[in-house]
């Protein structure tokens, strides 16, 4: 199919291509608004797709976009798959195949990470209300950097963040940074004071969509950090857990990483969605895989979430500056590049296959 009826310009197009899509694979489809001041009714959605038995022993989960604009690169590989099982017919008699489109629809719409409240919703998924507080300790010697209170000035931003990079290493500056705070709503990776819109409707809903399947895979497709156009499996299991020796005799040892192994790919975060469900899905057999697919250097990522974070409350969207940091995390999180498209589409429908054939 051609790659860029795949990749979508807007979410808009993007979410009626997964309508689409999904309709021609003959997928049962539901739509879940995300509710926004100002915004007509249902103008954001999370569209979910179901394809399989009504009564399944095994389900893959595939959801994309939790943070919004990784949704461009995580939309294209859903209709993919769509694309591939209406072209030549899928019908599991004893599973389903679950595709949730768009977790954060108003990231995805406004070419930012978070969602209306600058929440990140993959650390708004705590397992109680009292503990939407804190921050790393650390994170408010670094909120001035992180987070400036002005509009985009001309810095030498790169020497800055290799000097905290001598004096702290990249193990404790990433956990710091990304592991997820709660205490300043405008700064970067805010996990929010409570539950969001998105996180409730996942929450909610996740056992109806599977059923009562006692085996379950989910991907949860994610872009931006790693080496260009490589993907790594980022588990949220302990690493005693016997799970991450069937992930890597079913993925491939070589892709799969602990999210608490600072020293590679990952960070160590809270909040996680799959964590959350992984918690809450008791007496099942619940395996949940982080598809993060590498793109630019993380200096490179951080400038941009930065940078866009920053035009966000201190620029109008007419403003230069503005226009060019959301095109910079356009880039950031799915390269204009047709090779690395081509190859994280390769990647993710492989890694799809592999899910659905480890349970078949």
């Amino acid at each position: 199919m051609d790659i860029a009826k795949l990749y979508s310009p807007k979410y808009a197009t993007a979410r009626h291509r997964f309508r689409e899509m999904a309709a021609n694979a003959n997928a049962r489809l539901e739509r879940y608004p995300v509710n926004i001041e100002g915004r007509e009714h249902d103008s954001l959605t999370i569209d979910v797709a179901i394809i399989g038995c009504p009564d399944p022993s095994w389900s893959v989960v595939l959801s994309s976009g939790i943070h919004g604009i990784e949704g461009f690169f995580g939309s294209a590989i859903q209709c993919a798959w769509l694309a591939q099982v209406a072209a030549k017919g899928l019908n599991p008699e004893d599973g389903n195949i679950v595709l949730i489109h768009a977790v954060n629809p108003y990231g995805f719409a406004s070419l930012r990470r978070t969602n209306e409240h600058n929440v990140d919703l993959n650390r708004n998924f705590l397992m109680s209300d009292k503990d939407y507080h804190g921050a790393p300790d650390g994170y408010e010697s670094l909120n001035s950097f992180l987070n400036p209170s002005s509009p985009s000035s001309l810095e030498p931003f790169r020497l800055k963040v290799l000097w905290k990079l001598w004096r702290m290493g990249l193990p404790t500056l990433k956990n710091l940074i990304a592991g997820g705070q709660y205490e300043f709503p405008r700064g970067l990776f805010f996990g929010g004071h409570g539950r969001e819109q998105s996180t409730q409707i996942i929450q909610d809903n996740i056992e109806r969509w599977i059923v009562g399947a006692g085996d379950i895979v989910h991907l949860d497709f994610h872009s931006g950090l790693g080496q260009y156009g490589e993907y790594k499996l980022l588990l949220v299991e302990s690493k005693n857990s016997p799970e991450i020796q069937w992930s890597r005799d079913t993925f491939g040892p070589e892709y799969v990483e602990l999210l608490a192994n600072a020293e590679g790919t990952a960070y160590t975060a809270s909040g996680i969605m799959g964590d959350w469900i992984a918690r809450n899905l008791r007496g099942r057999n619940y395996r949940f895989v982080g598809a993060e697919f590498g793109t630019y250097s993380i200096i490179r990522v951080l400038r941009a979430l930065r940078a866009e974070n920053r035009v966000h409350f201190f620029c109008s969207p007419s403003d230069a500056r503005y226009k060019s940091a959301k095109a910079e995390l356009l880039e950031c999180f799915c390269p204009a590049n047709n090779q690395w498209r081509e190859t994280v589409l390769e990647g993710g429908l492989g890694l799809i296959e592999k899910a659905i054939g480890s349970l078949m």
